[in-house]
Order: C-alpha cells, then sequence, then structure tokens
C-alpha cells in the first residue's frame, strides 16, 4: 500500500507532497509536519484536514494546542470545505500518470518535479505563482535569469515581498467575492437551526447494508440538533449504528416540518426490558452471513429505518422461527448444511 501525503498554504497555495508507505499515524503525521513543513516555514496558525483517524485522535489534538495551533476539520460528507487539497490531487494523478505511463512503479520519482511544478504554475486565484508568493520571487530555471530576481539590498527584497504579498491579498479577496457570486446564483439561503430542533438528514453519501442505492431513502431521521458548530456546520444526535462523524454541512439537511396532512413522525419504540437488558422486535431479517463456525443475520427493527440495520448472532433471536422462514424464502445456495445455521 501507497500514499502522498498532500499538504498546502492556503495563502500561497504552495504545496508539499510527501511519498509514503503506508497512511500514518497522528504521531507519524505530526513528526512529517515537523519535517517536511514546520522547519521550512515555521508553525502555522491553523491546520485544516479531512476527518482521517489521523486528524481525530488525540494525540493529533494535544500536538496542534502545544504549538498554539488550532485544529479544524472539514465537516462530514461536504468536501467543497477542504476543495483546495482536492483539486490538488487530481492535479497531482494527472501529471503522474504522464510521467510514469512506460513504468508506473517509478512515482515516487517524479514526485519532486510535480510539486516543483505546482509551486511555479501561476495561480488563477492570486496571479501569482506559489513560489513569488512564499518567496518574493521566482527562483530561475537557468543561470541567464538570475538577473531578473536580483536586489540591491535587503531593503529593497522586503519591499518587493511586501508588494507581492499586499498584490496577492487583493487577489484572493477578489477571487472569493466572484466565487461566491457565482455560487450563490443557484443558492438559497439556510434556514437557522437550533440545539433541539429536529432534522432530516441526506442519505446521498450514507451506505445502506444490503440495500438498492435507487430504491433507498433520500432523507434518514429525524434527528435532533445538538449544537451549531457555525452558519454552515451543525452536530446531530446520530444513532451509534450509523458509525459516522456528527458534524454536517447545511446543505447535507432539512428542517422537519409537520402539518395536520403530514404528522410528526412517531419515535422509535423503546426497547423491552428481559433479565436488565433491552429488546427490541425484529420485523424482518434482510441478509445472512457466514461467521467463524456460526451465521449471523442482518436485521430491520420494528419501528426504525434501515440506518439502524445491525448484524446479529443466531443467540439474539428471541423467536428462531423468523430465522427457518427466512432460509425456506431465500433459497440460498449458501445455505448451511443440516439445519446447523
Amino acid at each position: 500500500m501507497t500514499a502522498i501525503l498532500t499538504i498546502i498554504d492556503r495563502f500561497s497555495k504552495a504545496c508539499h507532497l510527501v511519498p509514503l508507505r503506508k497512511l500514518p499515524s497522528a504521531y507519524q503525521t505530526a513528526q512529517l509536519l515537523v519535517k517536511h513543513v514546520f522547519r521550512l516555514h515555521g508553525i502555522p496558525q491553523d491546520v485544516l484536514s479531512d476527518r482521517g483517524p489521523q486528524f481525530t485522535a488525540r494525540v493529533w489534538k494535544q500536538f496542534c494546542a502545544t504549538l498554539n495551533a488550532s485544529c479544524s476539520l472539514s465537516s462530514g460528507f461536504h468536501p467543497q470545505s477542504n476543495g483546495q487539497t482536492e483539486r490538488m490531487n487530481q492535479e497531482m494523478e494527472s501529471m503522474l500518470r504522464c510521467f510514469t505511463s512506460s513504468n508506473p512503479s517509478d512515482w515516487s520519482k517524479f514526485l519532486p518535479w510535480v510539486e516543483y511544478a505546482h509551486n511555479s504554475h501561476v495561480s488563477a486565484a492570486t496571479g501569482l505563482s506559489p513560489f513569488e508568493i512564499s518567496l518574493g520571487y521566482q527562483p530561475p530555471l537557468f543561470p541567464a535569469d538570475e538577473e531578473e530576481v536580483g536586489v540591491t539590498s535587503v531593503q529593497h527584497h522586503i519591499r518587493r515581498c511586501r508588494k507581492i504579498w499586499g498584490h496577492t491579498v487583493t487577489a484572493l479577496d477578489r477571487t472569493a467575492k466572484l466565487n461566491r457570486t457565482y455560487a450563490d446564483r443557484k443558492r438559497i439561503p439556510a434556514p437557522t437551526y437550533q440545539p433541539g430542533q429536529k432534522v432530516w438528514l441526506s442519505a446521498r453519501d450514507i451506505p445502506f447494508r444490503s440495500m438498492s442505492k435507487k430504491l433507498s431513502p433520500r432523507f434518514i431521521g429525524p434527528y435532533e440538533v445538538l449544537s451549531v458548530i457555525g452558519p454552515s456546520a451543525v452536530r446531530l444526535r446520530l444513532p451509534s449504528s450509523l458509525r459516522i462523524h456528527p458534524t454536517f454541512h447545511v446543505s447535507q439537511i432539512k428542517p422537519v416540518q409537520t402539518s395536520p396532512l403530514c404528522p410528526p413522525a412517531e419515535p422509535p419504540p423503546p426497547g423491552q426490558d428481559r433479565e436488565g437488558h433491552p429488546v427490541y422486535a425484529v420485523r424482518r431479517i434482510v441478509d445472512a452471513r457466514r461467521r467463524g463456525r456460526g451465521w449471523q443475520y442482518l436485521v430491520d427493527w420494528e419501528g426504525y429505518g434501515p440506518e439502524d440495520r445491525l448484524w446479529v448472532p443466531r443467540s439474539f433471536f428471541c423467536d428462531p422461527s423468523m430465522i427457518k422462514e427466512f432460509w425456506a424464502a431465500s433459497q440460498s445456495s449458501s445455505r448451511p448444511p443440516g439445519g446447523s445455521r
């Protein structure tokens, strides 16, 4: 397994591409940033990342807190919040595909040249190359070009850097305003959400076990809003069966609305206490799979949606006749022999 750690400066759009043999842990990621970023550019004020296990671990949060740097996470199932990295990865894949068409195993040898090409290319957002913004000049490729970047004094170089940084800030503001104008043409203002409010969650990016994507529900829930992270993200109270991060962009939810023609959804029935343990009614068995010497069954619970499906062993069933009916109806070729189900 191979991986590439993509690091991008949000101001200059400069990148560092670090080849890896496998996905790093939180501690290894911190070491890589010290080696490839901090020693060259200093300590950042904020680190924006996806929600990989490296960036949600306690070690990573403690590392950022020790550096007095905030760590921000992109909202769940909304890649636009980390769009710079997404675009950089697409650009990198295209360039590596061209470089390694004859021998794909040599991709790591060309990675420094991909990084150099990106940092030398003029960014559409700033009108300058990342090298010009971060260094104050475009590094010459040939000795004959050195006269164009020469400076007479340190003060001359500082004045040139300040001029470039001022131009960059103006260009970034203009690009952000233009992008916002284009995006707002097809965008409507998001509703205002409050803690405790009930909302529906889009099921577009949530996989359902043993269910056709086309026939799966468009929205699931309703779920309670635990907290409002900001104007564009909220945190929901989700069932443990979903196993996804509870923070979502507002484009992924919609408020629950009720009327006499559309009464509020009934809350799922609570489990019945039996010998100190909650017991839930099984509506139907969806699928079965072999696990060790026995079988597990994917069940739909009475009053619960497909997002709450769980794989449970035979011992969880109070009524074994449901298992017999499932095998009789399925006509599965994987039916265990001798009734050892």
